[in-house]
């Protein structure tokens, strides 16, 4: 009775070590929720307005919004996130003749993004993470401004759906048995040809190379 007891208490100790060791990093078959706060910061390079305006060009805002994301552990390391916010951005006119008239399109733009992981050290309490994938971004909800309605006319905006590439780099950091800080920068390929046309100006197109470095920082928590 003496060796039973023994043992037992031996397997309760190795169990309790094992459940600790589970309480710290990740682990294949874990599911980790995030929710961040983006800075969404254009950096892409864009086309001039044709044919009417060859000198003028446009520039695409910045955007602070929520995101959410979920990312499944298929080894212990690797994982495969899907992210997804939208962030509004308004597109202003550069150039000589254009400066003073001001933002001409806002537009909502959804990039769902997934992402292959590979996450450094899923042991411990700090782990690095890259990753690379795809996005698709849709533009909704685009309009031109009153500032543009005031010197072309009323103005219909199309903006394509975009399809590209995405790079990523990351920390997570424990914080708790389950909830974890993280830090995320990605990369976005993203570009459209917008089509505006009016009775003023006629039907005029411009390459809009958005390009976005999407920085995160926010809280996450295994499921």
């Amino acid at each position: 009775m003496i060796k039973m007891a023994l043992a037992a208490a031996a397997a309760v100790v190795v169990s309790g070590q094992a459940m600790a060791q589970d309480r710290v990093g990740i682990k294949q078959g874990d599911v980790l929720l995030r929710v961040r706060t983006i800075a969404v910061v254009p950096t892409g390079r864009n086309g001039p307005i044709l044919p009417a305006l060859p000198t003028e060009s446009v520039d695409v805002g910045h955007s602070v919004v929520p995101e959410i994301d979920l990312t499944y552990m298929a080894t212990n390391h690797i994982g495969f996130e899907l992210i997804a916010a939208t962030s509004r951005h308004e597109i202003a006119t550069v150039g000589p003749g254009t400066k003073n008239v001001g933002n001409i399109i806002t537009t909502w733009v959804l990039p769902p993004t997934l992402t292959a992981q590979y996450h450094f050290n899923p042991k411990a309490k700090v782990r690095p993470y890259v990753g690379a994938g795809v996005n698709l971004t849709v533009f909704w909800n685009a309009f031109s401004t009153r500032a543009l309605e005031a010197v072309a006319g009323r103005t219909p905006v199309q903006l394509p759906t975009s399809v590209g590439w995405a790079l990523q780099a990351g920390t997570d950091i424990d914080i708790s048995k389950k909830f974890f800080v993280n830090i995320d920068v990605k990369y976005l390929d993203v570009g459209t040809r917008a089509r505006l046309f009016s009775a003023g100006l006629g039907l005029q197109r411009v390459q809009v190379d958005v390009n976005p470095v999407v920085v995160g920082v926010g809280l996450g928590v295994r499921l």
